[in-house]
Formats: C-alpha cells, structure tokens, sequence
C-alpha cells in the first residue's frame, strides 16, 4: 500500500452549476480532505477553492482528474516532498 502524501489541490471554477459535483466528488474522498476553502472573486465570475488532502498518490490524482474533468473547472495539484 503506498504512503500518504499532503497535497493541495488548487480550484478555479468559472461553471458555478458543478458545485454539486465538485462537492459529490469531495464528499465520496472526505475521509482523505484535511480541509478546505473557497473563495468567490465576484469581479471575475469565479470561485477559486483550495484542498488540502492527506491521501495517496493514486487518490490525490484520481481526485484531481475528476474534478479536472468537469467542463468550465481547472484543477492542479502541488504535492509535498514527504
């Protein structure tokens, strides 16, 4: 079994009607989600949401790929070195 790593997953969500999905997503990884925080930038239309997991590679990327995958959501992911 791998080892977990601490990530953030960094969010710009420009299609405000995936907040269901992105929060369906989420919730099926809650127990991986050390916590999290949405920002709304109303002057650009935007959501922008920060993740932070401790999970394992597979999870983080699977997370990642799935929420990346919504139309009108951007999502990359910076992974600690330990």
């Amino acid at each position: 079994m791998s080892s977990n790593r601490l990530a953030v997953i960094s969010l710009i969500v420009e299609n405000r009607s995936q907040s269901a999905q992105i929060n369906s997503i989420l919730s099926d990884y809650a127990n991986y989600v050390v916590g999290r925080m949405g920002v709304p930038y109303r002057e650009k239309a935007v959501s922008v949401i920060c993740v932070i997991v401790d999970a394992p590679n597979e999870i983080i990327n699977t997370i990642t790929g799935k929420i990346g995958m919504l139309e009108g959501v951007s999502a990359k992911t910076l992974m600690s070195k330990i």
